[in-house]
Parts: C-alpha cells; structure tokens; sequence
C-alpha cells in the first residue's frame, strides 16, 4: 500500500486541509516482465495503464481525531490494498462535516470540492458506483448525513457508531442539542434546537423526502457495539429508518464498545462482506 499525506488550500474553507490518501500500490506493476529483486512469492499484479481510475472508499473521522489516526489505530491499508480500493480521509476537526453556524462550510467541502480534487489530481474514479462512504462516531452520524443529502454521490455507506450529531429521529435530534449542550461545540455547529425542525441538517425530513420521490439511494449498513454508550442512539436512527420504510443492513457487536477494537472490525467487514465492491486492480482507463 502506498501512502501519501496531501495537504491543500481549500477555497471553501479558506483553511489548509491535510488528507490521507492511500493506493493499492502493490498491486500494480510498470512492466509485465518487471521482477522485484527479493525473492517473497507475491501473486500476479496488473499493468499500470494510461488514465486507470480506482474505487475510492471516503473515511470520516471520529470526534477529536484526524486524517491519521484510523490509519494507525486500525488494519484499514492492508483491508483496502487486498480490496484495490482507494481510500481518502481529510481533517474534519469537530465540524460535524456539516456548514457550520460559525462559518466553516465542511459539508460543501466534503460534497464538493474534495471529490474534485481527489478526482482531477489522483486516481479516483468520479463514477457513483465507484465512490463509497465509511463513517465512525462523529463521521458514521456524517455518513449517514451524506447518504441522505447526497445519495448522488456514492454507491454505499457505512455508518459505525454514529450517534452525536445528525439523526434520522428529528425528535431527538433537536432534543439532543439542548441534552448536549455541555458539549458546546454541537451547538456552535448547528445553530438553536427550535430552529432544526425542516432545516437542512433535519435528516428524518431529508429522509423521508428521498422516500416519497422515490431516489435512488445508496446500499446502507448500520452497526454499533453491544456495550457502546451510544448503542440506544445508533437504535434510533435504525428505527427511524425502519418507520420510513427504507432497506438497510443492521448488526450489533456483542461484548463491544465505542472503540477501535469495533472500529476495525466493521472497517473490514465492510470492505471485505459489505460494500459492492469491484475488486478489480483497475478499471479501463477513461
């Protein structure tokens, strides 16, 4: 696996971004009659080729981490180099990948000029079906966000322990920003809980909206840890769902919590049993 760390100045965000960025790199090789020099068995690797794009797999990070650390607290380069995915996580701070109330647009970011400049300067395929969404915490509320918002955008997504920030239940979403309010940043984020109801983060009217007009949205996977503190959140946003009348996949991880242990065991299951993956070295170049 290759790893590059890409930091950037985001136009929308008048801010300097950092981005992981990984390849399936072993994969791959620049000659068909190339040999390494060491004498490890290694299977068969393809050609690279002219305009060859990947599958790319989005990652948001959880509350108070970075683009790093699910690279370093989890197997997640060795999952998406035996899966010839791409994989793409970008510094959200405590943003809640939304636009904020105070100024910082990282929704658009996330939706729209990230995709661009993943696409336009790597390798990333920009068709739907190749572009996915793996959320923890903070980011599986965000994945969620996103599947409802922008199910244009991607072919699957995978919401780990998503339980502060965006919920399919409205009642609880607006109720939570007044419960958390301790967390001040959740409120600085969203704005005031009366104002919430029909406004553009009001995901169960999002939601239930994309039902009605009958959009095409993308393949969903839900999962929390048995023992996680936000295990009764997460069955919120399952029931909420359920009521709507959407399809989707749900687990709960016995003798789990909120924690890496969870985290990089969905990580996989995803990446190896969930999402629609291709598999594939590399589709035909554009």
């Amino acid at each position: 696996m290759a790893m590059m760390r890409y930091n950037f100045f985001s136009e929308v965000l008048s801010l300097c971004v950092d981005v992981t960025i990984t390849y399936p790199a072993r994969r791959f090789t620049y000659a068909p009659d190339s040999k390494p020099e060491h004498v490890i068995l290694e299977s068969p690797k393809a050609p690279l080729q002219d305009g060859m794009k990947l599958q790319t797999v989005y990652i948001l990070h959880g509350g108070g981490d970075d683009d790093s650390l699910v690279y370093r607290n989890t197997n997640l380069e060795r999952y998406a180099e035996d899966n010839c995915v791409m994989t793409v996580t970008a510094q959200a701070k405590d943003s809640f990948f939304i636009d904020t109330d105070y100024g910082f647009r990282y929704y658009t970011f996330f939706t729209e000029e990230l995709p661009r400049v993943v696409q336009c300067l790597f390798a990333s395929s920009p068709k739907r079906e190749d572009n996915f969404v793996i959320g923890m915490a903070m980011g599986g509320n965000a994945a969620m966000m996103l599947a409802m918002k922008r199910p244009d955008l991607y072919a699957g997504v995978v919401d780990l322990s998503g339980g502060i920030g965006c919920s399919v239940d409205t009642d609880y979403f607006v109720d939570e920003l007044v419960t958390w309010k301790k967390i001040r940043r959740l409120p600085a984020a969203f704005g005031e809980a009366e104002k919430q109801r029909g406004g553009p983060w009001d995901l169960g009217a999002i939601a239930q909206k994309n039902w009605d007009d009958q959009v095409t949205m993308p393949a969903l996977y839900i999962a929390v840890g048995e023992n996680d503190f936000i295990r009764d959140v997460v069955r919120k946003d399952r029931d909420a769902l359920r009521a709507i009348g959407y399809q989707f996949h749900y687990e709960e991880a016995a003798g789990l919590k909120h924690e890496w242990a969870f985290w990089d065991r969905y990580i996989g299951k995803a990446l190896y049993e969930w999402l629609p993956l291709r598999r594939t070295p590399a589709n035909e170049p554009a």
